[in-house]
């Protein structure tokens, strides 16, 4: 393995919460008169015990007036859940005399958890929290909370009601800017929407005060990247140099880190590694390195993600935890555990916690490994360090257990699975449906897709092949040719779906 360096720096020590510095010196002054003890004195007293109490009942009235405000939020929200109530009135008298904070704070949080569904009135584009912010006294139309809702949207693929939040943005006569129509713009492209995210482009450019910027460029790359059209990429770099827009080190690393996950794009991602390094101005940073190693250590060339490590701690990049997972996951599919233990060895030494991608990466190492008593003790570990078990930690418990032939451990999983507010995705499916092939429990895997059904999960072309390929080892024909059927079915809805339109 290559040599694993410490920090350039050490941390520095801790620093005490008390004053490092000598006290001052207190002067003493003169003893006041008698007569000034007993009257100024005193009153001053009074002065200092009545400003303490008037700064304890302020408190009190702040404090007082936070739980009120938070507890109406609930209220109201809790009585919009139902539609009587919706229909009835939306909430106490009071309902307009909340406090901006509390209001904005519960807005930001469903912002950033995505919550658009449970957010969003059904056939609606009003969020129930904003349209609780239009309505207060103190309201007034803000560009930025526009924005980050439209942002929001994009990411939850929502491109229509995005759409109608920027009409009601001009409406309310916000400020519409190169962010706002940013904003909009990567709604469209992160739902294959590129004919009208390429027309946004081209109204920006027309339109003043809103010329698109290296970040517009970087999220339409980004996307056309996300669906593998690197030539429409190609096209887009061409037309940031028309307009004289030179890509930033965010640019470069999305180039590097897709070139790096496609199939024979290693010429590219070096060419594009090494225009950004010519370029000057663009340094990379541990972004650009763990782009570089994934790609190298995920096709098992080790001695190449190796000998680039050392290159970028060279160059004074430090690892973080990223970095580490990415060698640790690179080792452990390429088998060599020993420098896998050296990676966990020099993580102990320096202090890096592992997160829920570490821990999955090590259980899924170990069961690939066979050694089921190691990945059971990972397991538990990571429960007790009150890390949630992903649907990955899952599906390397499943798939480890049934290579091993332990039809009973995958029961187990599942039981924890009831108990337990796992997100279960297709993938896991997938991992369940072949584990029980592989142990010859057709009834179980039959069972599958009923479990499926329940979750809402619908059956892909892995599902249907992998109990297809299950049936015919096991002589089960007729069931293989049923599966089939459904298999093309299945194939004929994808194929009415449609390719994003790139006109």
């Amino acid at each position: 393995m290559a040599s694993l360096s410490g920090p350039s720096a050490p941390l520095p020590a801790a620093v005490s919460r008390r004053s490092m510095s000598a006290p001052e010196t207190v002067r003493l002054k003169p003893s006041p008169s008698p007569t000034e003890t007993t009257s100024a004195g005193r009153y001053r007293r009074k002065d200092i015990v009545k400003e303490k109490e008037r700064e304890e009942r302020e408190r009190r009235v702040e404090v007082a007036l936070k739980i009120a405000s938070k507890k109406a939020i609930s209220v109201i929200l809790r009585r919009e859940a139902t539609k009587a109530v919706i229909e009835k009135k939306r909430g106490p008298n009071n309902s307009k005399k909340l406090l901006p904070r509390t209001v904005l704070e519960a807005l930001h949080e469903r912002i950033t958890a995505l919550r658009w569904e449970s957010a969003l009135k059904v056939g609606q584009w009003r969020s129930k929290v904003f349209e609780l912010l239009r309505e207060q006294l103190w309201y007034r139309p803000n560009s930025s909370i526009y924005i980050k809702l439209i942002v929001m949207l994009g990411k939850c693929k929502q491109p229509e009601k995005a759409h109608a939040l920027f009409l009601a943005m001009i409406d309310e006569s916000c400020i519409v800017n190169h962010e706002t129509y940013t904003a909009l713009l990567s709604a469209y492209s992160r739902s294959g929407l590129f004919d009208k995210a390429l027309s946004l482009l081209e109204k920006m450019k027309n339109t003043p005060d809103c010329q698109p910027d290296v970040h517009t460029y970087s999220i339409l790359i980004k996307s056309c990247l996300q669906v593998v059209a690197f030539d429409k990429v190609q096209v887009l770099l061409s037309d940031m140099a028309n307009q004289g827009i030179k890509p930033n080190t965010v640019t470069y690393n999305t180039l590097i880190d897709a070139y790096g996950k496609a199939k024979n794009q290693f010429a590219e991602m070096e060419s594009t590694l090494f225009e950004m390094l010519r370029e000057g101005k663009c340094e990379p940073d541990v972004w650009t390195m763990n782009s570089v190693l994934r790609a190298f250590g995920s096709s098992g060339q080790i001695e190449t993600m190796e000998k680039c490590y050392e290159k970028f701690q060279g160059a004074g990049i430090e690892p973080n935890i990223k970095t580490f997972n990415i060698l640790l996951d690179s080792y452990g599919k390429a088998e060599q555990y020993e420098k896998m233990s050296a990676v966990m060895e020099y993580m102990q030494k320096y202090h890096f916690s592992w997160t829920i991608v570490t821990y999955n990466v090590v259980i899924d190492a170990f069961g690939r490994a066979g050694d089921l008593k190691q990945m059971e003790y990972l397991f538990r570990l990571m429960r007790s360090e009150r890390l949630k078990p992903s649907c990955v930690t899952l599906c390397s418990l499943v798939r480890a257990y049934g290579r091993a032939g332990k039809a009973e451990k995958i029961g187990n999983v599942l039981r924890f699975i009831e108990n337990s507010y796992v997100m279960l995705d297709i993938v896991f499916f997938n991992c369940l449906v072949d584990a029980y092939g592989r142990l010859g429990c057709f009834a179980e895997m039959k069972g599958v897709l009923e479990m499926m059904e329940k979750k809402g999960c619908k059956p892909d072309k892995i599902t249907y092949r992998t109990m297809i390929k299950a049936y015919k080892i096991g002589g089960m024909m007729s069931a293989a040719k049923e599966l089939q059927a459904l298999m093309r079915m299945a194939e004929e809805t994808r194929l009415k779906m449609g390719k994003p339109d790139f006109r």
